[in-house]
């Protein structure tokens, strides 16, 4: 049976609500493929829904007043003893310092070692009939350019709502995701940041499930009420 957009979304879509309650600063739809960016103020919650089940949100932040600091995968991975983001976890800056921390965690594990879709990684997966296909490297190109960023800006990347196992064999898999409709996660910032993040295009692996979907990204401020 073919499901037609319209059928897909009344049937499975679901934007659920902040993780974190207080009043709502910004809410804002991510469409599928395409890209998202926003400066997050010191002690605002950002919560970010997986609306279609399994859609990879790959992220980026920076320290809002010096885009010099950003996010470190090898930071955030020794800071944190383990290979996975959980509730608890500090993202770290390259400079040490704490970023943002997440709060609320609605999946078993969040990807911070799979990286970004980009058109060249593409053609080396699946094959150089995939050149055009449209990749997060793209969309944090065209997002971080509107704050003076550029190619050397693109770093090691978190992914929301994306399964990357390692295995056994230390190699790592793209496979099924862990996430379903209206799951969460809250990150909470622990000083003005800049988030720019891709939802993720890819369409050649079952990260989520050869659809993409939306994200919803509601920004709250817990010391006001709602």
């Amino acid at each position: 049976m073919t499901v037609t957009w319209a059928t897909h979304e009344a049937d499975y879509f679901d934007r659920s609500e902040p993780l974190v309650p207080g009043a709502v600063v910004l809410d804002e739809e991510i469409a599928p493929r395409a890209g998202w960016s926003a400066v997050v103020r010191a002690g605002h919650v950002l919560t970010l829904v997986d609306v279609g089940g399994n859609q990879s949100g790959d992220c980026l932040i920076f320290d809002a007043a010096d885009h010099d600091e950003r996010y470190s995968v090898q930071s955030t991975l020794a800071a944190q003893r383990n290979a996975y983001l959980v509730e608890g976890s500090v993202l770290m800056s390259n400079e040490g310092h704490p970023l943002m921390t997440i709060v609320g965690n609605e999946v078993e594990r969040q990807d911070t070692i799979g990286g970004a879709c980009s058109k060249e990684s593409n053609t080396l997966r699946y094959g150089h009939h995939t050149l055009f296909h449209h990749a997060c490297r793209e969309n944090f190109l065209l997002e971080g350019a509107q704050h003076g960023l550029g190619p050397r800006d693109l770093v090691s990347n978190i992914n929301w709502f994306m399964n990357v196992p390692v295995e056994a064999d230390g190699t790592l898999g793209i496979v099924d995701g862990m996430s379903a409709p209206g799951k969460r996660v809250a990150l909470r910032a622990e000083r003005d940041v800049l988030v720019v993040i891709s939802n993720c295009p890819q369409v050649n692996n079952p990260c989520n499930d050869f659809n993409p979907t939306p994200l919803r990204v509601v920004v709250t401020d817990p010391g006001v009420a709602a």
